[in-house]
Formats: C-alpha cells, structure tokens, sequence
C-alpha cells in the first residue's frame, strides 16, 4: 500500500513540476564575428540581484540556438564567458538573433521586437549628440566664431535630452507590466553614481503599476533613493 501512495505522490508532484513549464522558447542564430565561433555561450536571467545561467549552447561554424521550455515570460541576456552581448526576451515563438561586428538583434517575436525598436531609437539620439560634438569641433575649425555657433547649436542641444526622456518614460509607462519596463528602467538609473529621484523617476513612480512597483530592482532602487533623499534633506535642515 505504502508503495502506491509513494507512486500516486510522486506522479502527483512530477505533474505539478512541468505544469509550471508550460511555454517554449526557440532560440536560432547566426554571427558573422569570428570571435565567437567554436565559442560557448550562455542565457541569463536575474534572480533577485544576481545573475543565473539559464541555457547554454555552442556555436558552431556562425551558427547556435536554444529551446526549452519556461514558466513566465523572462528578460535574458546573452553572454559568452563573463562578457554580456545583448539582451533577449525569452518568450514563446521563434526568435532570431544576428550578431555582426555593427550591430545585434533579437527579432520574431512581440517583446523582443518592441525592445530592439526602442533601443534602435534610443541609439539614434545617442548617436545625433554625438554628432553635435562633432559638428561643433568642425564649426571651431572651420573659423566660425562662438556665438554663431551656440545660435546655430544650441536649440538641437537643449531638444535631444528632452527626446531621450521622452522616449525612455514613454517606454516604460507602457510596459509597466511586462519585463521590458523594469529591464528600461535598469537601463535608465544603471549609470547614477547612487539611487536619486530625478524628476524623470519621479514621474515614471507617479503612474506606476503595482506590478512594476513589486519588480526586485525597482522596489529596491526607490526605496534606497528615497532613503538617500531623506537623509539629504535632514542634513539640510540641519545645516540651516
């Protein structure tokens, strides 16, 4: 008896297991970087403030994939050793990637495309600041004096920052609840030297889901900044 209800228990759990695999995920790409080949690479995902392997494949002569299966959609990304390539939503369907020396994509399905059109846009205003330096060196060079070139400049310098916000708060209000808005937000506040709430913060908080507000990293970021901005106005208070 007591073996029966050892079987019917262990059927019983191995169920509910691959019951919380239900999607799959079907990974094909392709590389022209000769870097990679014979390369072994990796899926990552977060897991609270760390980084997990969560597949791995070969690539072999240009060319590797990955399928399994998931249980929730997942913000991945993919590396070769301990050097990050790009980012990748795991999710159902087939997703392509193609790795040159220019560029890296993840396309074919809903939220990988969404995400590589934003980061298209994101890198075009990157690239048009970059491109005022540049044309600003030229100006200097080519003999004209400072006022003209601040009258000539200075209104496409002001515009380009407003466009980048923009564009990251506007992604990420309308992916509150999926994992393109946290992965958005991370890349926002990935280069502040310490938590603060910047108006641009302010705002994205001020419409946020409770979703969104429950995400690891962003529940942890506000609340550190929130904290840090207390203690600044306390010392403020203090000092005055």
């Amino acid at each position: 008896m007591n073996k029966i209800l050892y079987a019917i228990l262990g059927a019983v759990l191995l169920s509910a297991c691959a019951d919380t695999f239900t999607e799959t995920y079907s990974i094909k790409g392709s590389s022209s970087v000769s870097l990679l080949d014979g390369s072994k690479l990796y899926l990552k995902v977060t897991k609270d403030s760390t980084l997990a392997n969560f597949d791995s494949c070969d690539v072999v002569h240009g060319v590797f994939g990955f399928t399994g299966r998931y249980d929730t959609t997942k913000m991945a990304y993919l590396f070769m050793d301990d050097q990050s390539l790009m980012p990748v939503v795991i999710e159902n369907g087939n997703i392509s990637i193609a790795i040159s020396k220019a560029t890296q994509k993840a396309s074919g399905t809903p939220l990988n495309d969404e995400l590589y059109d934003y980061l298209d846009k994101h890198m075009q205003l990157m690239n048009r600041h970059e491109e005022l330096s540049h044309r600003e060196a030229q100006m200097f060079l080519d003999g004209y004096d400072e006022k003209a070139i601040y009258e000539q400049l200075a209104a496409e310098a002001a515009e380009l920052p407003r466009l980048k916000d923009s564009l990251e708060t506007q992604f990420i209000i309308s992916n509150f609840d999926n994992v393109l808005g946290p992965y958005a937000f991370r890349m926002l506040t990935a280069d502040y030297q310490y938590p603060m709430l910047t108006p641009q913060i302010e705002e994205i908080m001020s419409k946020a889901t409770t979703k969104f507000r429950n995400d690891f990293y962003v529940s942890e970021y506000y609340r550190a900044a929130r904290e840090i901005m207390a203690r600044m106005k306390g010392e403020i208070s203090e000092n005055q």
